[in-house]
């Protein structure tokens, strides 16, 4: 899994009938300390994930694992909200102080 941001959510009126009824979320990638990369992904979310909540999120065939996203076309799939990211005893996000070093704005 990978950690991401959800920057905003992606709308598709027209859709392959496999994928009615999934929300889909614009997730920016982020780095070891929890920094945007600007790489971004659209991904099921299936969790009710929100805009600028820091998520866990999965790519490729394990995408298609969860209950919301079994057997269909997906290839990234939201499956957690993070509450705290630690490395090294260093609080690296607390979803309670979402932006303690203005690096996830």
């Amino acid at each position: 899994m990978l950690l991401g941001r959800v920057r905003g959510t992606v709308v598709a009126t027209r859709k392959d009938e496999n994928l009615t009824g999934l929300r889909f979320l614009l997730v920016e990638e982020l780095d070891a300390a929890c920094s945007g990369t600007g790489r971004f992904l659209v991904a099921a979310d299936a969790v009710g994930a929100g805009t600028g909540e820091v998520v866990l999120y999965a790519s490729g065939s394990s995408a298609r694992l969860t209950d919301v996203t079994r057997d269909r076309p997906v290839d990234a799939v939201i499956s957690a909200i993070v509450d705290t990211v630690e490395a090294g005893g260093d609080v690296l996000y607390s979803k309670a102080s979402p932006d303690p070093g203005g690096t996830l704005s």
